[in-house]
């Protein structure tokens, strides 16, 4: 049995109307296909039903679980948004790439974010105020459904706080050309395809580091920006498996 919420829909223009591709994502397990055909105004109730369900899925998983804080008066506090919306059937995360004139991390893809500020208060205000300043979303139109780990830049001294938030589809953003070279939107499908993830493993001063890296289009996504994006793919995907009803793959 296929609950609606389970799964991430694909829409499929045909003569005969819209059909609904409904893929269970099981990271590095395997992806099973079933196709239903629907009516062609069914398909923004399918939607609406799939993004109802995968929000509120997400919200529960990140409200349940044990953040782990980092806390280091050596290192720079900052939070960084994790923005993801539903467009053409599957959910995207936005990326920015930053241009060669910041201070730090140029050329990087990363997730919108930067430094707090004394005037933020917190640090879901910081999210906030740097993802308006770089892409031109206001923070009227985010609905933040939780947080990731705290997580280290390894060579520039931050402690990044993320804050995994859902936008609406983006249409017309105004882009801070000064810092950000491009908007890059990325399909979550995608992401979660083992095949374009690397994992190297390596031993720094005794301790066991794992690093990621996601190749995509030319573009890479490594660094702190993986990290994140690593922890938020496996409880998308467990989100997803558990409202699936399908047991996961051993």
């Amino acid at each position: 049995m296929l609950r609606a919420g389970s799964s991430l829909f694909y829409y499929k223009q045909a003569n005969i109307g819209c059909q609904v591709f409904v893929i269970l994502l099981s990271r590095g397990k395997g992806e099973h296909h079933y196709n239903l055909p629907v009516r062609s105004n069914l398909c923004c109730l399918w939607g609406n039903v799939i993004m109802k369900a995968v929000k509120q899925g997400l919200r529960q998983v990140l409200s349940r679980r044990k953040k782990q804080h980092i806390v280091d008066a050596s290192l720079v506090p900052s939070a960084v948004l994790l923005p993801i919306y539903y467009k053409q059937g599957q959910y995207y995360i936005l990326f920015i790439k930053r241009t060669e004139k910041v201070k730090e991390h140029k050329g990087q893809i990363s997730f919108p974010g930067g430094a707090y500020l004394e005037r933020d208060g917190t640090l879901l205000a910081t999210a906030l105020r740097e993802f308006t300043e770089e892409v031109g979303l206001s923070s009227d139109e985010v609905e933040i459904l939780g947080e990731l780990d705290d997580t280290l830049t390894k060579t520039s001294g931050y402690i990044i706080s993320p804050f995994v938030a859902l936008i609406p589809r983006p249409h017309q953003l105004k882009m801070n050309t000064g810092e950000i070279e491009e908007i890059v939107e990325v399909p979550i499908s995608v992401l979660l395809d083992k095949n374009i993830r690397c994992e190297e493993t390596k031993i720094i001063n005794g301790e066991v580091v794992t690093s990621y890296s996601y190749h995509y289009q030319g573009k890479v996504i490594w660094g702190a920006t993986a990290r994140i994006l690593n922890q938020f793919l496996d409880i998308f995907a467990r989100v997803v498996e558990n409202s699936s009803g399908v047991p996961p793959s051993k």
